[in-house]
């Protein structure tokens, strides 16, 4: 919990946010996923997360305690936790008039986004939220392959995904999508990479972003629905990399995978950079020495 009673905002430990929200004023308007059933995902597994929408008031009356103390610093808010989009649009206009009120000098807003939610807003209400401040969203599509998503329980499908993609798009919101490098396994890693590569080929995102799939807390959750599930090693995961890579035809999406979970790191623009960012994964197979990977202890999982 937030143990400073003068800050304006009460958190509910632990709180994440994306590795680029890193200079963000972190805003809870939910506490935990309103889907929370990912097997791979341990985010909001604590009692303690059990979903639930933030009360109006009390989040009205952070905004206002934040632009009293912080109007002249703060330039992002991130809307945390899960899923803010799972608010209706009402609240969420309500939300960002606030922040444009008391907040003047906020910049950028952002949020996490599963795509069911987006299932009952049309593109003109996400046309709404983008000319009142909501201007990028983080979509976890972890797979473009409907197997590895069913065995995973996302609850979605690449074509869910990719109607919320293009919702977004349409509404002129960034979109920064991520994958999962080696959720399929050994049996389902080909397919993953071929589908996930054809999910971000439609909807053109403006950025994409992979990590590499891991349990710090194991793999017990994860295998009562993908039992067989056999870990792809270090080349494997290189293998994966760059068959997603080589299938990948993009116009211009920024691309990261330097989350902390990666041996490798990768940043370029794609399709610019696309043989670049190829010959670095091609080095780090067959001359790893000469790769710059991270050792095991440097990774963050």
């Amino acid at each position: 919990m937030n143990m400073n009673p003068a800050f304006p905002i009460h958190y509910v430990n632990p709180v994440f946010r994306p590795p680029s929200e890193a200079q963000s004023l972190i805003l809870p308007v939910t506490n935990g996923c309103s889907w929370n059933k990912c097997t791979y995902c341990e985010m909001y597994t604590a009692p303690q997360k059990k979903f639930q929408v933030r009360d109006e008031a009390e989040m009205l009356a952070s905004i206002r305690g934040c632009g009293e103390q912080f109007a002249a610093e703060v330039q992002r808010v991130f809307l945390g936790d899960g899923d803010a989009m799972v608010l209706s649009t009402r609240r969420l206009m309500t939300l960002l008039a606030a922040i444009k009120d008391g907040l003047p000098k906020v910049r950028r807003i952002s949020s996490y986004c599963l795509p069911r939610n987006l299932r009952n807003k049309s593109v003109a209400e996400l046309q709404e939220l983008r000319e009142a401040g909501l201007s990028l969203v983080y979509v976890g599509a972890e797979s473009g392959d409907d197997e590895v998503l069913q065995r995973v329980n996302k609850g979605e499908t690449l074509e869910s995904t990719r109607e919320a993609l293009d919702k977004l798009g349409a509404a002129g919101i960034s979109r920064s999508v991520m994958l999962l490098n080696g959720l399929g396994g050994r049996a389902l890693s080909q397919q993953h990479a071929t589908n996930s590569a054809r999910l971000i080929n439609l909807t053109q995102p403006e950025f994409l972003a992979t990590l590499v799939v891991s349990f710090p807390q194991g793999e017990a959750r994860f295998r009562q629905a993908f039992a067989q599930w056999e870990p792809l090693d270090q080349q494997e995961l290189f293998a994966e990399m760059a068959q997603l890579l080589q299938a990948l035809e993009l116009k211009r999406t920024v691309f990261r995978s330097d989350h902390a979970s990666n041996w490798l790191v990768l940043k370029g623009v794609l399709g610019a950079e696309k043989e670049r960012l190829l010959l670095e994964v091609k080095t780090a197979m067959n001359r790893p020495e000469s790769a710059s990977l991270r050792e095991e202890w440097q990774r963050g999982l």
